[in-house]
This record gives structure tokens, sequence and C-alpha cells, in this order.
């Protein structure tokens, strides 16, 4: 999505007169799977698959890089796939599209145990000068309707050219997003053959392109029919490696650049991120799954902000509802969208973005600009982490408790008790854990810590007998052996922002120990020749206060930030700039 479009998408998320209406699941089974009111023995594999071992093991090495291949092929030839494209033809537009996926997952279902149950999400809102619009979804039924919760995995299927409402040019948009389209398919082909006790959702959403109006949909139709959403794993634009002559930024190393090993997570907010906290587990399940029988490695990126430097995608609108959302984007991006510009030469968002080229004329594509191997690897990484979510434990609440002048801290599991293992994981002054312990046999948990006048963020999960671990709890912040004569003055503590070094934003923190009474607050960011660049305004209450500093990116150097309280300069840091 390029910047005007995000800018007026912001608008459009925020006015209720362009909400969507008349939302509707046009299959009530599936809509009476989404909210919990059927029998699990009515969907019973024949043969039941449920232990993770087994799960892990399986999505391995049954997702093939030749069949999100096959997929790709075909949603080529659509031609356009703009959301106000056409719905009348058998091989060209939105509607051949959709239907296209409609039957690939009743396909699905047919080998295993007709499982998987599809349904169009349809609604009526006018987006280039059509009324009425339909996102395609299956579930696939879990075996415990205990909590009713679901999991998502998501990619929009809707391309575009430059102009966001022609539907008319060629829009294979092949990295944009028929990428996450395919992931998604092949997931729910792979996924389809096991059983999980929360159900799971493979959605394709529309209306990406025109302000994430299908994700928004189906966000708001969870809402309204009381669904609770455990996790929304969206894919938007993961299969592509080459660094295009610009890009959204944090990203790409320079135009023609080729990266085959990373991928970026991005989520909203920073402390007690719900968001944040489900990139950190997704990477720590991958760490421990699937990286040590890799044979390729991947390296995941959590990333400060919500998403790249003024874009925006699909996991947007469930972060808006506090469900539990991130994207997967690749490393490298063939362009930043900005197709206003006449100088702009790079594929994503223009006719360009299509699935390679033939290179000795014989008719046959050749060299692709969507990597399958690259591809395959990142819809292991999304099948691995949304089947450990939804064959999980329940997550735990918990106190902690620190000593003053002391190293550690015991941390208090109050519910969710009845496990034999929990695992507690510490954060500092990274996106990520610093460490994540296991502990065995009680539920309260002694942790000697090396720091000295930290403060640092903990949270904490049960796991079950089979080692799967819950999703991380809420964070709570411990300070460590902090003993600071300023404090008794100041009850202010200002940390290290994070990351540090950083990816274009990083999270400036202030702990306050006790309410502080109205006060003119404010985080002063200047060069190391004491030059103010930036002012930034933060609201002090008890406990963990943050503001988000976008320094932009290309910008190098040190710098220094300080909090300023009624007009007092409290503490200064340094911060490093590196892209």
């Amino acid at each position: 999505m390029n910047r005007v479009v995000f800018f007026i998408a912001a608008i459009l998320l925020c006015s209720n007169s362009f909400a969507q209406t008349n939302i509707i699941s046009t299959n009530t089974e599936a809509e009476n799977i989404l909210t919990g009111n059927y029998s699990p023995a009515t969907y019973k594999a024949t043969t039941v698959i449920d232990k993770a071992a087994d799960i892990i093991s399986g999505v391995r090495t049954r997702v093939s890089p030749d069949s999100l291949h096959a997929l790709l092929d075909i949603l080529q030839t659509f031609e356009n796939r703009n959301t106000a494209s056409d719905t009348v033809s058998a091989t060209r537009g939105i509607g051949a599209a959709r239907r296209w996926v409609y039957r690939k997952f009743q396909e699905y279902s047919g080998v295993n145990d007709n499982r998987l149950i599809p349904s169009y999400l349809q609604f009526d809102q006018a987006i280039c000068n059509v009324q009425q619009h339909r996102n395609i979804f299956a579930v696939l039924p879990g075996t415990d309707t205990g909590s009713k919760s679901v999991v998502i995995i998501e990619g929009h299927i809707d391309s575009r050219c430059e102009d966001g409402c022609d539907t008319s040019c060629t829009a294979e948009g092949m990295e944009d997003n028929a990428s996450g389209t395919a992931l998604v398919m092949e997931l729910a082909r792979v996924m389809s053959k096991y059983s999980y006790e929360h159900t799971i959702v493979f959605l394709i959403t529309i209306g990406e392109e025109q302000g994430l109006h299908g994700a928004r949909a189906f966000a708001q139709y969870c809402k309204q029919k009381s669904i609770p959403v455990k996790a929304v794993l969206n894919n938007d634009v993961v299969g592509g490696i080459v660094c295009g002559q610009t890009a959204s930024q944090p990203g790409c190393m320079g135009a023609g650049s080729i990266d085959s090993v990373n991928l970026r997570i991005f989520s909203s907010s920073g402390f007690n991120s719900s968001h944040k906290q489900l990139a950190r587990f997704i990477k720590l399940e991958y760490k421990e799954n699937i990286l040590p029988v890799a044979e390729i490695p991947m390296s995941i990126n959590i990333m400060t902000p919500i998403d790249r430097t003024g874009r925006g995608g699909d996991h947007q609108p469930f972060s808006a509802e506090a469900m539990p959302a991130i994207r997967f984007c690749a490393a490298n991006e063939h362009g930043n969208a900005d197709v206003s510009n006449p100088s702009y030469q790079d594929r994503q968002h223009t006719t360009k973005d299509i699935l390679g080229i033939d290179t000795d004329n014989d008719q046959i594509i050749d060299s692709f600009f969507v990597n399958f191997n690259y591809l395959s690897r990142m819809s292991v990484i999304n099948a691995n982490a949304a089947g450990m979510i939804a064959i999980g434990p329940g997550t735990p609440d918990f106190d902690v408790v620190t000593f003053p002048g002391g190293n550690g801290m015991t941390v208090f599991i109050k519910t969710e008790k009845q496990y034999l293992h929990y695992r507690i994981a510490i954060r500092s002054t990274t996106n990520d854990w610093d460490s994540v312990y296991t502990f065995t046999g009680k539920t309260d948990h002694y942790i000697n810590l090396p720091q000295t006048g930290s403060t640092i963020f903990v949270s904490v999960a049960s796991v079950d007998a089979e080692g799967v671990e819950s999703l991380f709890s809420v964070e709570k912040y411990a300070k460590v052996n902090v003993n600071d004569a300023n404090n008794k003055e100041h009850p202010l503590h200002l940390l290290q922002n994070h990351p540090n070094p950083f990816d274009g934003e990083t999270i400036i923190t202030v702990v306050a120990d006790k309410e502080i009474p109205q006060s003119n607050a404010y985080i002063s960011v200047t060069d190391i020749a004491g030059k103010e660049i930036k002012r930034l305004n933060i609201q002090l209450h008890k406990g963990v206060n943050e503001v988000l500093y976008e320094h932009g990116y290309n910008v190098v150097g040190s710098y220094v930030y300080t909090l300023v309280v009624n007009g007092r300069k409290i503490d200064s840091k340094r911060m490093v700039f590196a892209n």
C-alpha cells in the first residue's frame, strides 16, 4: 500500500461513516464453528494426529516449494485481482480468483475427512464504486470448544497497478500479494491433516490495497460475534528476496541486494504489548522446533514499528481491536510503492509485479521474482507457530517480587497452576527476550540475575506434558538492585532506549515508582553538540511510560535523550543510530 493510500486508510479507520455493513458468513456451518457452537465429534479425523512432535515434523516436511509454485502459476492467470475487478468472468478478475480459492479449500477438505469448512465473508462497502465484496476463508474446527478462541493465518489476494482502482491493467501482483495468498492456501492443505484444540482460520482478504477493508470486516465480524481471537498471523510480501531501487524502511541494503535468510515481523506497541509478545513467541518456537533441523537457517527480526515507514497491512485492524496480531514480511522488497514518483522503476504496485521472465524465449518462465524456497520457509515458520498456539495450554497470570539491594527476583504463578513446567522470559533493552528460563515442580521460582541497577520486563508461560508452551503473559516490570540516591528525590527512572542501535524507530521508556502529580514532562533528543532535534511529550503515571521516536532511515551517529520534568533535567542517556 502506498503512503497516500495508507494515509487515507488511517482516516477511514477512524470514521464510522465508512464502516462495513451487513457483514455475514455465507456458510452457517462455518459461522457455527467460529462461534464455538458445534460438536467436536462431528469433525473428528479418522486418524487423529495431534501430538506436537508429529505436527512439527509433518508441516516441516510436507510444505512444498513446488506446491507454492503451482498455486502462483494459477494466481497469475487471473490477470487483475483488483478488489473492484470483474466478478462474472470465469477466468479473469477477483470473482474468478476467489471462486478458485474456494474450490481449492473444498479440495483440501475432501482429502481430510471433510473437516475444512470454506465460506465467504460478505460485506457491503463502497470500494472503487463497487458496493459489495467477499473475503474467502476456511475453518478447521478445534477439538475443544472450551475457550472457543481461534487462530487466524491470513494474506490478501487483491492486486493493483499504479492506479488503485484500475481494473483493466495487468495486475498479477505476485510478490504483493499472491505470495501471501499461496502461503495461506498451502497451509490450509498441509495443516488440515492434523487436529488442534483451537480452531484455525485460513483467511484470504480483499480490499487491502484500498485501505485494509477486508481485514477490518473480518475483525469487526469477530467482534460482533464475540469470537475470541488468540492470534493473527498476517502474511504480506513474503516471497521476494531482491531489493529494489527503493524500499520501504526499515529494510533493504541496496538495489539488487539478495536476502533469502532474513524475515521481518512487524507488530504494534512496546511494553505489555500482546502483539510484540506474539512476535517473540513465534521466534522462540522457530528457534526451538525448526532451527535445529533446518537445512537453511532463517533469522527472524522483531521490528519496532507496527509496519514499514508510511505503510500498512491487514494485521492492523486486528491490533486496533486488541486482538494479538503481527505481520510477516520479507527482508527485501522490490519498491516502496511510491508510484506517483515519475522516477519510480520498481515492481511493487505496478504491472511489473509478475512471477518472473522468460530469458530464452521458449515461452516458459525461467527466472523468477518470487523465490519458492524462501516462501516455503516462511510457510513453515507460520505453520509451526500457529500449530503450537492452537494446541498450547492456557497462559498464566503471575506476580514478581524483588528485594532491595538483591540481584534476584521471585515469580509466583497465580493461575493455570496445574502444570508441572513453566517458562519465564526476561527482557531488558531489546525487542527480544534476553533469556528464557524453564522451571519444574513448583509454582514459585527464584531467579538470580547478574544485572545491577537495571529494570527488566518479565513474562511467563505454562508448559504442558508434551513440552508445548502457552503464549506468554503480559509483561510486568521489576527493578533489580536499583540503589540510586537520586531516586529518593525524584522516583523516575529513564531506561535505555530499545532497540539500541535501532531499526528506524525506537522506544524510550520512563518508569515511575509512584503516581506523578500533574507535570509538564517531555523527552528532549539532541545531537552530541547539544542541539535539540526533537521534543516528545510524555504522560507520566505510576509504572511504565513509553514514547516512540522515529528518526528516519539512513541516519547514523550517537545522540542524547533527556527526561525533563517541569523544566528540570532528570536524567540523560545516549542512543546510537545505525542502519
